[in-house]
């Protein structure tokens, strides 16, 4: 068993990296060389792991084409192997790839995009939780109300950049008119992702909910993360924030803060 399990890796990284067969695989065939199956092999895992890229930031290669998008995936699989056997996990880190990556340093926020975008994807693929208990809610004591944790719908995330990312993501959906333009100066962004009955969506918060509901997300309790957020933001308005965020069906559920 060793044995095979060394062979199969050493094939593994033939197809993936490109390195030498291992010794005591056959690579003698009588119809065409071994050289001409395995790059058969290689042509297979590449396609497979561009379309999943392809399907996780269809938004990026809009914005860049489908030529320019295929050089950047083939880069990207060349120095990420896939390390998962599912494929929705692949791609994790196409947001620092892109960041780094020099054909693309004029399109300055599109690393910010891509981490939009993995954000949904993973947001499509979670799995489900139920939503906040607002009858448990209302029947806690009020004065119980500032130790209160929330916990955010494991589907939910929150993003923040420069740019007006969650702009760019809206008017690259199919519904949306061709005749839009952004400008690149309206950030910053704070993108709120959530997910409602299996369909993803982003919107964009005020500055002042992204905070509080970031500090929320941390595990403050509320009367400490309200306070937090009042000092910076005098007209935070929580009672209309969390309404909000309740009615998108972000807040997954609550509980108290414990002390020792």
């Amino acid at each position: 068993m060793p044995v095979l399990h060394d062979d199969l890796a050493g094939l593994a990284l033939a197809i993936a990296r490109g390195e030498d067969l291992p010794l005591r695989i056959d690579a003698d065939y009588v119809n065409y060389p071994a050289a001409v199956a395995l790059e058969v092999y290689r042509n297979n895992y590449r396609g497979n792991l561009h379309a999943a890229l392809a399907g996780a930031y269809p938004v990026v290669e809009q914005l860049v084409g489908e030529a320019f998008f295929r050089r950047l995936t083939r880069a990207y699989i060349a120095c990420h192997p896939s390390r998962s056997g599912n494929l929705h996990d692949y791609g994790d880190d196409m947001a620092q790839f892109i960041a780094a990556f020099e054909p693309a340093r004029a399109l300055a926020y599109l690393a910010d995009v891509a981490a939009l975008e993995w954000a949904c994807h993973r947001a499509y693929f979670a799995g489900d939780a139920g939503t906040l208990d607002v009858v448990a809610l209302a029947r806690l004591p009020h004065e119980r109300y500032p130790e209160l944790v929330f916990h955010m719908h494991q589907a939910c995330s929150l993003l923040h950049s420069r740019y007006p990312v969650a702009a760019i993501w809206q008017v690259h959906q199919a519904a949306m008119p061709d005749d839009c333009s952004i400008d690149l100066d309206n950030g910053p962004c704070h993108a709120l992702v959530l997910r409602r009955d299996d369909a993803v969506g982003v919107v964009e918060l005020p500055a002042a909910d992204a905070a509080w509901l970031q500090l929320m997300h941390a595990g403050m309790p509320l009367g400490a993360a309200v306070a937090a957020v009042l000092e910076h933001h005098p007209d935070f308005d929580f009672q209309a924030a969390l309404t909000n965020l309740v009615g998108q069906g972000v807040l997954a559920g609550f509980t108290l803060e414990t002390t020792i």
